[in-house]
């Protein structure tokens, strides 16, 4: 039986790891595949009115086509700095402008970039599988720590690591199932 103190331990160190897989997952998001997502969008900030604001406040993305994105800002007068954000933003995308919209035709992926992007995905993974070990680390140390201060049986703390440690493989194993999912869309030609 696990004591409730320790207990709270292992549901946080849970929670932890789950946030880390579910941020990992975000980062995939990210990472362009062979067709067109909005959410390669989301991390670029355009400078409105002298302060950075997220490109989905400012304007309407949609993915009409495989290899195609457009652009629908709320506010025309905006039109050319949303241009000059996706430009500056470093995703190889070069938008045109057609007065009303901003188009965004997504070029084939090269076997090269292909691979840059799975280089990607893996550095992703591996700092989220990192992020699961740091925490599955502090909780056995807070956990060690709570049985010494509270004369907890010894039987509860190694109970309690064996459950930490389980919960550790299972957010692996799926951030490393996210991560063979995410290559095989990328290197899908």
């Amino acid at each position: 039986m696990i004591p409730e103190d320790i207990q709270l331990i292992i549901d946080t160190a849970k929670e932890s790891m789950n946030e880390a897989a579910l941020y990992c997952k975000k980062q995939f998001s990210h990472i362009r595949a062979g067709k067109a997502s909005p959410s390669i969008l989301d991390n670029v900030k355009v400078n409105y009115y002298g302060s950075q604001t997220p490109l989905n406040q400012l304007a309407n993305v949609n993915a009409p086509e495989a290899r195609l994105l457009t652009v629908q800002p709320y506010d025309k007068s905006v039109l050319e700095d949303i241009e000059k954000a996706i430009m500056a933003a470093g995703l190889g995308l070069n938008p045109s402008n057609d007065g009303v919209m901003i188009r965004i035709p997504l070029p084939i992926l090269s076997e090269e970039r292909r691979k840059e992007l799975v280089k990607k995905a893996k550095e992703t993974a591996e700092e989220a599988r990192i992020s699961i070990r740091n925490v599955r680390r502090d909780a056995n140390d807070e956990i060690k720590s709570t049985v010494q201060e509270n004369s907890h049986p010894e039987d509860s703390r190694f109970e309690a690591e064996e459950v930490i440690q389980k919960h550790t493989d299972t957010f692996i194993k799926k951030i490393d199932e996210m991560l063979e999912k995410k290559e095989e869309e990328i290197m899908t030609v």
